[in-house]
């Protein structure tokens, strides 16, 4: 016996990317239902590459009561008004905007990182899915920080353009086509040109200077990871279409050397271990696009701090950053809270 999932934000690129996931790890349902705004009622979807076709339902008339999950990627203003209304309905909510992730009655969930978190869902109903940069980042993190005890983390960002949606894609593709034909660039979804540039600016500035990105790459790994651990982060949007890296320095309280680190991720769960000192012996995002492993290359050693580590970090951002992270989150649901059959 199987679960009833809704997705919700069906034909958004993560929605998409959550309907074709669910194929992929088999997820156990009986039915899935693919919900969005009313402008895509009646469209049809593949779940995957299943071959199997669902027709869109409006998220605005949808009837949550008897649905097991949803999974929410339909951005902050649809989710405020209708999360509650299936969460109240007695939907699991696994909510992929920022809405909830800063609420201390809805656990921020990273299953490698904090499963045991997810067992304050209840309050609500309604698990948060981290931001998608602070998830790779989380679970590369976690493993070294139970070694030897994370004090410092300093990351800067070079951060996919699918992570600003399809609009996002899309300038990227067409201005690099009006440069090459020498048309005028003109910025839209982006503050400044994208194509061949890169912006150090995502989301909305705060008044201490620094971007809600990476405010909340500070706020949200000390939520999921240890309150106590220092972040200072610079998010940057960069000229790629998948796939976010990460450039991460570390300071820990105990010794630990290049070499341990690389065996205790080796070993991580979520991680993949590319760390070969030669010519093309790391990951690039081109190369994380479409996986669902967290990339890990050059670890070396910071000989400027006491016990420092710098790496490199690369993972799709669709699919760990968010689509992924979701589905994995209503599998330890499942597991732990929600067992059928």
């Amino acid at each position: 016996m199987g679960y009833r999932v809704a997705v919700v934000g069906a034909t958004g690129n993560v929605g998409r990317e959550m309907l074709a996931i669910l194929a992929e790890r088999e997820f156990p349902m009986d039915e899935v239902a693919a919900v969005a705004s009313g402008r895509s009622t009646g469209t049809e979807i593949e779940i995957g590459d299943s071959g199997k076709m669902v027709k869109c339902k409006n998220l605005e008339h949808f009837d949550f009561s008897g649905w097991d999950i949803a999974l929410f990627a339909c951005g902050s203003e649809a989710t405020k008004t209708y999360a509650p209304k299936a969460a109240a309905a007695g939907c699991v909510v696994i909510d992929n905007s920022s809405l909830y992730r800063m609420d201390p009655d809805v656990p921020l969930v990273v299953p490698e990182v904090n499963p045991d978190a997810i067992d304050g869902y209840t309050k609500k109903n309604i698990i948060a899915n981290p931001n998608c940069s602070t998830a790779q980042m989380v679970v590369a993190l976690k493993p070294l920080h139970d070694a030897a005890t994370i004090k410092r983390c300093v990351v800067s960002t070079y951060q996919s353009v699918s992570g600003a949606g399809k609009a996002g894609m899309d300038e990227l593709f067409e201005q690099s086509r009006a440069i090459f034909v020498g048309d005028q660039v003109e910025p839209r979804k982006f503050t400044k040109q994208i194509a061949f540039n890169v912006i150090p600016h995502i989301d909305v500035f705060m008044d201490d200077g620094s971007t809600k990105e990476e405010w909340k790459m500070v706020v949200e790994t000390k939520k999921i990871l240890d309150p106590k651990v220092k972040v200072s982060a610079t998010c940057v949007r960069v000229p790629v279409f998948v796939g976010h890296s990460e450039a991460i320095n570390l300071e820990f309280e105990k010794e630990i050397t290049a070499k341990q680190a690389q065996d205790i991720l080796r070993e991580a769960p979520g991680i993949m271990l590319v760390d070969k000192r030669e010519d093309g012996g790391y990951v690039t995002p081109v190369e994380s696009a479409g996986d669902g492993a967290t990339y890990i290359s050059r670890v070396r050693e910071d000989s400027t701090v006491d016990n420092g580590l710098t790496l490199w970090c690369v993972s799709d951002n669709l699919r760990k950053g968010a689509a992924l992270n979701a589905v994995q989150i209503a599998e330890l649901l499942g597991r732990r809270h929600l067992q059928k059959g």
